[in-house]
């Protein structure tokens, strides 16, 4: 991304290992982020920036180091590298970890890329996937184990109403993470229709098109006037955190995982709300060998978030297509 709103494709050199502990992946499918869009809009300063954070792939070269993963493996990563050794790590908070480090250089959207700390970031799947699957694996290098990150932290479970407020790939993977762990109704924030069609087929068993005050009346009218046990918050604007807080009850949690842009929380209302608020950039490193499993085994298809591909060499029209809202989510093929 040369500027906001010019995205080019360039040859640059291929990585190589530079630390022991390094691999080389040969991308097998990359995407376009909904937080790439922050950078395009010009809400985040970028020049000349290599960009992309989502990656799977079959590992090309590894370091001396490197132990748990070898030549040939297909592997699932995530956007910040990790040791998984570290007490933050083993706590399960992997994007905190004491080494962390971006998780594919130089960046994700590239034929190849280089993963830090490989022992710890890359998880091998069972065996080479069938092309259907690669979708999904992909939705979980990042949106899937974020939007199950936003559950968790939110403590999404049996007997729970669920709000999801936002609807890109990360609030719409929030909805499946919630009905995975066994959420009793979850009414997904969305005024987009192909958006309300996904939701209620990854899970939702409400739709609310209203946003803001009128959105959070709306949710406390379905709940009884109490408001959700549990909101994700999929946006990261001081409107989506307010209609989040605002959205659950007393004693309930909010899970937040978009990234924040000039979010200020109001003491005095936060005080008085009784909510708790958890979550920040997702340890999805933590969730990946779960994830995967249920993917293999297709239990679930989270890679249904991509309605558009592009091959790489048109990733500016991907990008242009997500910012005009006319893709969920872009795949870019290799």
């Amino acid at each position: 991304m040369y500027a906001p709103g010019d995205v080019r494709v360039d040859h640059t050199d291929r990585p190589t290992v530079v630390e022991p502990t390094d691999a080389i992946i040969k991308l097998t499918a990359s995407c376009i982020c909904g937080s790439d869009l922050w950078p395009y809009r010009g809400a985040d300063q970028v020049e000349h920036q290599p960009m992309g954070h989502e990656y799977v792939g079959i590992v090309d070269e590894v370091g001396s180091g490197v132990q748990t993963v070898k030549v040939g493996d297909f592997v699932v990563g995530s956007f910040f590298a990790s040791d998984n050794t570290c007490e933050i790590c083993q706590a399960g908070y992997q994007t905190h970890c004491v080494h962390r480090q971006p998780g594919a250089l130089p960046g994700a959207q590239a034929d190849f890329a280089r993963i830090p700390l490989a022992d710890g970031t890359l998880v091998a799947t069972p065996g080479l996937p069938d092309d259907d699957l690669i979708p999904s694996l992909l939705a979980a290098s990042d949106v899937l184990g974020t939007g199950w990150f936003a559950a968790v932290a939110a403590e999404a479970g049996p007997g729970r109403t669920v709000a999801v407020v936002g609807d890109g790939a990360v609030g719409l993977l929030g909805v499946l993470a919630a009905k995975q762990l066994g959420a009793e109704r979850i009414i997904a924030m969305s005024r987009h229709a192909d958006r309300q069609a996904l939701a209620r087929k990854f899970g939702a068993t409400d739709i609310v098109t209203e946003r803001g005050d009128a959105g959070v009346a709306k949710i406390r009218e379905l709940t009884g006037g109490l408001g959700a046990h549990s909101t994700i918050e999929a946006v990261g604007t001081q409107e989506s955190m307010m209609q989040a807080i605002g959205a659950t009850r007393a004693g309930g949690h909010v899970g937040y995982v978009g990234v924040s842009h000039d979010v200020q929380l109001p003491g005095e209302q936060l005080f008085f709300s009784g909510v708790h608020l958890h979550g920040g950039p997702a340890p999805v490193r933590r969730f990946l060998p779960e994830l995967i499993q249920l993917i293999w085994d297709r239990e679930i298809d989270p890679g249904q978030v991509f309605d558009l591909t592009l091959p790489i060499e048109q990733a500016a029209e991907g990008y242009q297509a997500m910012d005009e809202r006319r893709a969920i989510k872009v795949l870019l093929t290799l």
